[in-house]
């Protein structure tokens, strides 16, 4: 190998307990995080490395996992349809980032809803429409990268146009070629067109560009390259996830995403040192050293791009949005203190569970909770009712209710409806404040 670090050349980003020396980057996860100044003090013992979280607003949040981000969602930000907000929110949450040591964040998430019943994408995206999608994609980019820290937009060419996990299998599209062009590739296109720095690839299979998953295939991240003019560093999403790790295995999951093009490797939150070992022995092994000096280029130079972010507060920006998202039918005032009743899906595996709530916002501790004897003091807190038979047949007539996810579903006999596009603590006080007011 000439003396090269097989480890640095394959830029490997394992989560911060797997972390090996050569290591490129490192990715850190919520239970990296207790505080403000730990995590300031954790990210100055790692100099000169990308440190990456997935800090996307909403419903994904690392920094503020135990009370919610101050900063709603795609899909919140979508249904305001302000770019220079949205360029607001951007530059505000790459702030906190830059005042915390992080500078590369795996956002935004660039993927066209195609179908609501998608459990993974949803109110992570900023909504149905390409052109909508590719306008706040681009707004969010120059916002993000404008205090300095790297974007990388996700999840390349389109987890929309599936409707399986790939943290759970290997999803399959057969969208033809000339409607992945027309509808999934223009956000990363226009993500490409603002500088962004960083396309994560997704672990799916597109039938009409290649039989291998786009992490994996030459055609897929070739496409990135000459159709799209993407010169910046190209990231695999969390190689563990079922769809590589149990169709090629973790190892030879690494081995082919670099022989594809791809220039860094995530190793997600559940792998182990042994693991993130046995995949730079594998690198060491089977890819070529011309290949790894590339891949190697690309991740110094992002890291020299992103070595001095830029801290910004501007928390009022998540605020304004999450209110002007906020739609309202019917009558939401309530009669006397609320009763809140919040009816959760299980969370999915990006986003985790929230430690927060509406009731928690909207009932005072220590509150006497009221008899259930007056729908007009109930509250109802759904999240993709749309996709949980269960959720719209708990929902009592006469009731207030608030969803908290995509708003496919308006629950037919509800005194008043309130959708807040996402469940970030920011949407859920909104809403509060709205309720509160009557």
């Amino acid at each position: 190998m000439g003396g090269l670090e097989p480890a640095a050349a394959a830029c490997l980003f394992p989560p911060l307990g797997a972390l090996v020396d050569g290591s490129g980057g490192v990715v850190l996860f919520a239970r990296d995080i207790r505080s403000p100044e730990q995590l300031t003090e954790l990210t100055a013992s790692l100099p000169g490395l990308l440190i990456a979280v997935d800090e996307e607003g909403g419903d994904v949040t690392r920094l503020e996992a135990a009370t919610g981000s101050s900063f709603p969602g795609n899909l919140a930000l979508g249904a305001v349809d302000d770019e220079a907000l949205t360029r607001r929110v951007g530059a505000a949450i790459g702030g906190e980032l830059a005042a915390a040591g992080v500078n590369f964040d795996l956002a935004p998430v660039a993927d066209v809803i195609v179908d609501p019943a998608n459990p993974i994408v949803g109110v992570r995206s900023f909504g149905t429409d390409p052109a909508l999608v590719s306008r706040h994609v681009a707004a969010f980019v120059e916002g993000l990268q404008s205090v300095g820290v790297a974007a990388c937009a996700k999840h390349f060419p389109g987890h929309g146009e599936s409707l399986a996990d790939s943290h759970l299998e290997l999803p399959s599209v057969e969208t033809d070629r000339e409607t992945l062009f027309a509808r999934a590739l223009p956000p990363f296109a226009a993500a490409v067109e603002a500088g962004v720095r960083g396309v994560m690839t997704a672990h799916i299979r597109f039938a009409a560009l290649d039989d291998r998953a786009a992490t994996v295939s030459a055609e897929v991240i070739g496409l990135l390259r000459s159709e799209l003019g993407f010169e910046g560093l190209v990231i695999t999403d969390a190689l563990e996830m079922r769809a590589i790790s149990g169709t090629v295995g973790l190892e030879e999951g690494a081995v082919r995403a670099l022989a594809a093009g791809a220039d860094a490797l995530c190793l997600g939150a559940d792998v182990t040192r042994e693991q993130v070992q046995g995949v730079q022995a594998a690198i060491a092994r089977d890819v070529p050293e011309e290949r790894l000096r590339e891949a190697a280029a690309r991740v110094a130079e992002t890291a020299a791009w992103a070595s001095s972010p830029r801290p910004h507060r501007d928390r009022e920006a998540g605020a304004e949005a999450a209110r002007l998202a906020l739609r309202v039918e019917g009558d939401v005032s309530l009669n006397g203190e609320p009763l809140v009743v919040e009816l959760r899906p299980e969370a999915t595996i990006a986003a985790g569970e929230a430690r927060h709530g509406l009731g928690g916002i909207l009932v005072r501790e220590g509150e006497q909770l009221p008899p259930l004897d007056d729908l007009r003091r109930v509250v109802i807190v759904v999240r993709d009712a749309h996709r949980h038979a269960w959720q719209r047949d708990l929902v009592p007539a006469g009731t207030l209710v608030v969803e908290t996810g995509f708003p496919e579903w308006r629950p037919p006999d509800a005194r008043g409806w309130i959708a807040t596009y996402g469940a970030g603590r920011v949407n859920l006080e909104a809403a509060a404040e709205l309720i509160a007011r009557g």
